[in-house]
């Protein structure tokens, strides 16, 4: 274990911290500090009433590197860094996240971990009863549901009668993330929005998917959902398309809205009533565009106030360890159904999980 020459002690090391206590910061680290770790440390090193006391990476260069830049304390072995923080930001590959969560759980450490959870359902279930048990915040990475976009977006379908739900999420290919399927690395975000926008349980799926490079890993994947509520939504995500896309589109019995998550942007389209005539406005489409307006604050900020206060206050994650294992269960049913090429019937299928609370629905 290698630590930076600091000789200063840590705030609040010799006297405790009290996690609701209000006149003291929240003693935070980061785990992994790749591309969105480092990005952790950038807005956690702002924040205010927040310390960040270090990081840990396993590339040593890396974490000194970033560990200057914010003038903190680095950890080659994250076990190292615990006891000197009440909440850590994990940001490691996620065939990593259970073993470093469930070790920062056991130890009292309030937890947020990137998406997704982790790389199986089971080792999910584990670290949503470790949370229980030992009473820290779980709180997952999904950072859309913090979008500006995504509050206003949610506001506007609250006045109208849904229909379906259309989702892209398309990207160049990277060298990041290149651990798991196109699924559980851009999908799996816009499956945990659809679940909350539908509020219903799923009852039909198709899903077909391809390979386009040698990673092993579905690349490109389509899926058709049925909800019990009968919302149907379709969701597309890809690695190999050469332009970045991140969109939902609502059809409404009464208007159709399109939400931009990079651009920012709503766009309410609605049709006019027309009193003249009928054979004035036998072929005329008259419409309105309602363009609706979206705060700018980052969503990775919001995120991270978010669990701040949820440590500080003891107060349950918007998006918990439980959203985001149900989130997790239809991601790994979309991608076997994808890699087999089926079409799921709820009634025969086994979840992989002996510890199961959606039936058969999700």
């Amino acid at each position: 274990m290698r630590v930076q020459n600091n000789n200063t002690m840590l705030a609040g090391e010799q006297n405790g911290y009290g996690h609701r206590n209000q006149h003291r910061p929240i003693r935070i680290g980061v785990i992994g500090v790749g591309n969105m770790g480092q990005n952790h440390a950038r807005v956690l090193s702002s924040m205010k009433d927040v310390e960040l006391v270090g990081v840990a990476d396993i590339n040593v260069e890396r974490g000194l590197e970033t560990a200057s830049k914010y003038k903190v304390r680095f950890f080659e072995d994250y076990a190292e860094l615990l006891p000197h923080v009440d909440a850590v930001c994990i940001a490691v590959p996620t065939r990593m996240h259970y073993a470093v969560g469930i070790n920062c759980l056991l130890a009292g450490i309030h937890v947020l971990i990137e998406k997704p959870i982790a790389a199986s359902i089971s080792e999910a279930e584990f670290l949503v009863n470790a949370a229980a048990e030992s009473q820290c915040i779980l709180q997952v990475g999904h950072i859309e549901r913090f979008n500006p976009a995504f509050g206003e977006l949610s506001k506007v379908l609250k006045t109208e009668e849904l229909l379906a739900l259309e989702s892209h999420r398309l990207s160049p290919y990277s060298n990041r993330a290149n651990d798991v399927s196109v699924v559980l690395d851009l999908m799996i975000h816009d499956i945990d929005l659809l679940l909350e926008l539908a509020a219903s349980n799923v009852v039909k799926l198709t899903a077909s998917g391809t390979r386009a490079l040698d990673s092993g890993y579905l690349d490109y994947v389509t899926a058709t959902l049925g909800f019990a509520n009968g919302i149907v939504a379709t969701l597309t995500a890809s690695k190999v398309t050469h332009r970045k896309i991140r969109r939902i589109v609502a059809h409404c019995k009464n208007s159709f809205t399109e939400t931009d998550f990079l651009r920012n942007e709503i766009l309410i389209h609605r049709h006019t009533t027309n009193s003249g005539d009928y054979r004035q406005t036998l072929y005329k489409q008259d419409g309105v565009i309602e363009k609706v307006y979206t705060g700018n604050i980052e969503p990775l900020r919001a995120e991270l106030e978010h669990f701040v206060n949820c440590v500080r206050g003891g107060n349950e994650p918007s998006v918990g360890g439980e959203q985001a294992l149900k989130a997790l269960r239809l991601a790994s049913l979309i991608e076997q159904m994808a890699l087999e090429d089926k079409v799921w019937n709820p009634l025969e299928w086994q979840p992989e999980s002996r510890v199961q609370s959606l039936t058969p629905t999700i």
